[in-house]
């Protein structure tokens, strides 16, 4: 008897040749398209998880001959993903929904079902591997290192990576669309989606007004970090620690957003120098080592698709202090800290603020 695995279908080429290569494999496949949002409300183009994307995930799975049920989540992504978004800008902070869908929808509410439903394992279309080292599941970045999505993947626990299948991350993505094109999958020429599947045109700032009422919008000064108040805005939400652009601030030098003060709606600007960190500390971290095993240095990635640097890792009551070894960078709170030996991921936390 075949064993069962649930395939996570977003409608895109990756998860589509996922379900492709576990059938070839001999698994009894059957595909799962979330519905998130309401994509004709919401005016998003370039998305996943809306009412088109189900079509295209229906079509490949017509094609291979799987089952395939779409479940009806807006409510839980509303509720898990969109308003923790929308509270975190008002809190001055930059979240990242795509590792929150995964740690509480996708690896969540969807993990839940497939356990009820009786389903051996789930596999999605992300580019990362699942390797086991010394009896463990271990997460390592993608063949292709362009792709690599083990960043967003980096709240799996043990138990979750053990019932994990992400084939796609030994292809890089022309071996993808060319595997597709061979099955003759729909999606083959499919363009990629956007980051943020709920936002249209990617303007967060409009997004979250939308969402936020008047009273908390929290306007307020745009200050000189030597003192020197520089202008007003309407709103902290429209700014991210590390920014440079859009400040519309004419100085001899360029301006960075250095800090964002919630209570007073104070947005403090300096020189780059001024934006960077040196340590700053990571909270609810997830070790995906053993204590034994918990290095005190690392290469650590503190934006998705950033080059990770050289980093000494310090245990403590509040989680992680990260320090980088060479110079100070940007950090941004609300962004994840992920922590690599090589290309295994040894654990990931979210940046909660700089350290002196």
């Amino acid at each position: 008897m075949r064993r069962k695995i649930l395939v996570a279908m977003s409608g895109g080429v990756d998860s589509s040749v996922a379900a492709l290569l576990l059938l070839e494999a001999g698994w009894d496949v059957v595909g799962v398209t979330l519905r998130l949002y309401d994509s004709c409300a919401s005016s998003v183009r370039k998305s996943c998880c809306g009412l088109e994307d189900a079509c295209d995930a229906r079509a490949v799975a017509k094609t291979l001959g799987i089952e395939h049920r779409t479940l009806e989540h807006q409510e839980a992504f509303e509720r898990l993903v969109v308003e923790p978004f929308v509270q975190e800008y008002a809190r001055g902070r930059t979240p990242n929904p795509c590792i929150r869908c995964n740690e509480r929808v996708k690896f969540g509410t969807l993990w839940e079902y497939a356990r009820q439903s009786g389903f051996s394992a789930l596999a999605t279309g992300h580019h990362a591997r699942i390797v086991p080292v010394e009896g463990r599941p271990r997460l390592f970045r993608g063949r292709d290192a362009d792709k690599d999505q083990s960043y967003v993947l980096f709240p799996l626990t043990e138990a979750q990576r053990a019932g994990l299948a992400l084939p796609v991350g030994e292809l890089v993505k022309e071996e993808v669309r060319e595997r597709a094109r061979r099955a003759g999958l729909p999606t083959a020429e499919k363009a990629e989606s956007q980051d943020i599947c709920f936002v249209a045109e990617g303007n967060y700032a409009a997004f979250v007004e939308s969402r936020l009422a008047a009273k908390d919008r929290r306007p307020g000064l745009i200050r000189h970090v030597d003192g020197r108040v520089l202008r007003s805005h309407d709103g902290i939400h429209r700014f991210t620690v590390g920014q440079r652009r859009g400040l519309g601030i004419p100085d001899a030098h360029p301006l960075y957003v250095v800090a964002l003060d919630a209570g007073s709606g104070e947005v403090t600007v300096g020189p780059k120098a001024w934006a960077g960190a040196r340590r700053f500390l990571a909270k609810d971290w997830t070790w995906h080592v053993p204590p034994e095993e918990r290095p005190e240095t690392a290469r650590v990635q503190v934006r998705y698709h950033h080059e990770p640097l050289d980093a000494r890792l310090l245990e403590g009551a509040e989680g992680v202090v990260v320090e980088f070894t060479d110079s100070t960078h940007p950090v941004t709170p609300g962004q994840a800290a992920v922590a690599y030996r090589g290309d295994a991921v040894v654990g990931g936390g979210w940046i909660a603020g700089r350290l002196p």
